[in-house]
């Protein structure tokens, strides 16, 4: 039997031999393993190696962005899009003209109003509910697309779609491609950081924030805003002998490309080692809010409930975008059902919950960005991965069912016209009839805000030049400063 080769030229028993001969450099290997370096494919494609900051292709304002993604869907009738017509066809059924996929076979019941009055914020006059009082000062701020609509009625697979621009797992996330384009501007923290509600992430887990087939140094890293920040990031051995194991990986990988350059993921999985290596002295700095004014963090909700976590996220949100941190993801919701947006069962006490969480650290976010010159250069995009129907689920019943074709979303900074909405759903709410924003224009104006170019973002994979549109998408201009 002939010895077993890697792909760099060297058989198992060499290259251990390389790597000191022992237990450490069957670690390495190990981890090089776990990361897929050694499969057939891992190095046939070069691509962006991360690390320092890359231009972009135009020059957006927007120098990172934050998520605030509200897991489970809000209703668009009752946050962001007042439609008085369902006060006056309160009690009568859908138009028979307007067709829908049934999301779970649930009970169909008439028009309903929205459950809180709407209110004109700020000189703009923007209409926002009164779930959202504290973020209805910063109306002037607000683009609001109040004509968005996705692929999917399921949570699973519109979250992926949200994220991804798929339907299915396995293809990298907005903040990957993010990442992938631009770089980061801080070498000792990651350049995309997601922090998932303490109730659990989305549905369909990881693969909302993965890097598909880009590189796995593009992949969303998981902050928790107490406690340790990052799960097993400190070492089981000191950083002095870190740093020496690191040293001397490094020299290997360095004669390992010299001889065989091009080996693109082995330089990146070495350069993850050493960020985990750095975010042990800077991911406890970063989130330390003992270091914030004591007023600003009772601005966030801090300490109080029912805002302290999400409150805790923002405020984290603000500080990493401070420090260089180039896309931020924060989900409100977490689990199943009334743990989430799901607003089946009531809309009246689900977003009356959700919304009280996020409501005053939104608006606190928006206000310290303004005050600290950074809200100009950040994107800070708000919504759900779909709306809800504007009729209940049965006679009578307070909840509303899935609605992918028409639903609200809002940005603001960053490149931002603010005071504005663009589009239109129909008289009731139902579906997206004006200036109609699918998922893929979303996705294109951010990355336009970003400075890049959703066409030439591109990433040659299986055969053809992969990009997160797909091969859609339009720059929703009207909304663009």
């Amino acid at each position: 039997m002939s010895p077993v080769s890697f792909p760099c030229g060297l058989t198992r028993r060499e290259h251990v031999w390389q790597m000191g001969a022992g237990f450490a450099g069957l670690a390495m290997v190990d981890l090089l393993s776990r990361d897929g370096f050694f499969t057939p494919n891992a190095r046939a494609n070069s691509g962006n190696a991360p690390g320092s900051a890359r231009a972009p292709h135009t020059a957006g304002k927007a120098k990172s962005c934050i998520f605030l993604l509200m897991n489970g869907g809000p209703s668009q009738v009752d946050t962001f899009d007042p439609k008085p017509l369902l006060d006056k066809h309160a009690g009568q059924p859908l138009p028979a003209d307007k067709k829908f996929i049934n999301s779970g076979g649930r009970k169909m019941g008439f028009l309903t109003p929205s459950f809180r009055p709407f209110r004109p914020g700020g000189k703009s006059g923007l209409p926002v509910s009164d779930f959202f009082p504290h973020v209805r000062r910063h109306a002037d701020k607000l683009a609001v697309i109040r004509s968005c609509h996705t692929d999917s009625h399921a949570h699973g697979s519109a979250l992926v779609a949200m994220n991804t621009g798929k339907t299915f797992i396995g293809r990298p996330s907005l903040g990957s491609w993010s990442v992938y384009g631009l770089g980061t501007v801080n070498q000792d923290l990651p350049g995309y950081v997601v922090m998932l509600d303490k109730r659990g992430g989305p549905i369909s887990g990881q693969p909302n924030y993965a890097s598909g087939f880009l590189s796995s140094a593009y992949a969303g890293t998981l902050f928790r805003p107490s406690g340790n920040p990052v799960l097993d990031l400190a070492g089981p051995v000191s950083r002095e002998v870190q740093r020496q194991q690191l040293g001397l990986l490094e020299q290997l990988n360095h004669q390992h490309m010299a001889r065989h350059p091009g080996g693109n993921e082995l330089a990146a999985r070495m350069a993850s080692y050493e960020l985990a290596y750095r975010m042990q002295a800077a991911v406890p700095e970063a989130v330390d809010l003992s270091r914030e004014p004591s007023r600003l963090v009772e601005a966030y909700g801090v300490g109080r409930t029912p805002t302290d976590e999400f409150g805790r996220n923002c405020l984290i949100a603000r500080r990493l975008v401070e420090r260089g941190v180039r896309f931020i993801q924060l989900y409100s919701g977490g689990g199943h059902l009334e743990e989430t947006w799901d607003a089946h069962a009531s809309i009246e006490k689900n977003h009356g919950q959700h919304a009280a969480e996020v409501d005053q650290p939104i608006a606190a976010l928006l206000a310290d960005l303004e005050n600290r010159g950074l809200l100009d250069e950040t994107l800070v995009v708000w919504g759900g991965e779909f709306g809800r129907m504007p009729f209940s689920e049965g006679p009578g019943a307070p909840g509303r069912n899935h609605n992918p074709y028409g639903f609200s979303m809002w940005m603001a900074g960053g490149g931002v016209k603010g005071g504005i909405s663009h589009g239109a759903t129909d008289e009731f709410g139902f579906e997206a009839v004006e200036n109609k924003v699918h998922l893929h224009d979303l996705h294109a104006t951010i990355l336009h805000l970003m400075g890049l170019d959703h066409e030439r973002l591109t990433y040659f994979h299986q055969g053809r030049n992969e990009r997160l549109t797909d091969v859609f998408g339009s720059v929703v201009k009207e909304i663009v400063a």
